[in-house]
């Protein structure tokens, strides 16, 4: 089992690691990772493992085999001399992108506190995100929404996480706002995303520490993908 150091600290840049497995398929698996798997929206981390002899082998994503959320392997970019099982390596991600990501996902979630709908998808970039909504209509207030979605941003928010069992999670459905992805069950407990007083659900992924890390933020194209589904996008304000 691979030990997903993000999941306590999404500012970890790198790790020591011992390679536990090489896939069929040439992705590499270690025992210990600040990699990121592809999920929820959220893009796989890329970076480098470096090995024992200085050498290099670059990581184009990271991603969880056959949808295994327990699992997770780092690919390599094509023409990549891999690394044998037990060799000790560095692991260590590109930290400009994913603290992007970090800021970009973090930010949906407030969106998500401002417009009150359930969601029906979502996508995370490094420059721009977007949350798609069961909403029949595009509000007509949307300078005052993105006022106050910069207001939640610029309340220096604390944002932490903690842990529930499977059980409590069952209990409690209305904190999952998300329509058609369920959180991930069957471990025994969920990880929930606490932004200060405002937000409360649950997410596997990778988030700024301080809402007063996000940045500034606009509203950009509201788009019409179905009956009464809109899609909403965000970007950062440079």
């Amino acid at each position: 089992m691979t030990e997903f150091l993000f999941r306590d600290d999404s500012y970890l840049q790198s790790t020591p690691a011992t390679v536990i497995a090489v896939t069929p398929e040439g992705g590499v698996v270690l025992d210990r990772t600040v990699f990121y798997a592809a999920s929820g929206g959220q893009p796989g981390d890329n970076g480098r493992i470096t090995r024992a002899d200085g050498s290099v082998v670059a990581i184009a994503t990271a991603i969880h085999p056959d949808g295994d959320k327990t699992q997770i392997v780092h690919v390599p970019a094509e023409g990549q001399a891999l690394p044998a099982v037990g060799e000790a390596v560095v692991a260590e991600i590109d930290w400009d992108r994913r603290y992007k990501l970090m800021r970009m996902h973090t930010a949906l979630h407030l969106l998500s506190v401002v417009f009150a709908y359930p969601v029906t998808g979502g996508s995370i970039g490094e420059d721009k995100g977007r949350l798609d909504f069961d909403m029949p209509e595009a509000p007509d207030n949307l300078a005052e929404l993105e006022q106050a979605l910069n207001e939640l941003a610029g309340r220096n928010l604390a944002v932490t996480h903690e842990w529930i069992t499977d059980a409590e999670m069952e209990a409690n459905p209305g904190m999952i706002k998300t329509m058609n992805v369920k959180p991930p069950m069957g471990q025994g407990r969920v990880r929930l995303i606490r932004i200060g007083d405002v937000d409360l659900q649950p997410c596997g992924g990778t988030h700024v520490r301080n809402t007063s890390e996000i940045g500034r933020l606009a509203l950009g194209k509201i788009e019409k993908k179905g009956k009464q589904n809109r899609r909403v996008s965000l970007v950062f304000v440079e």
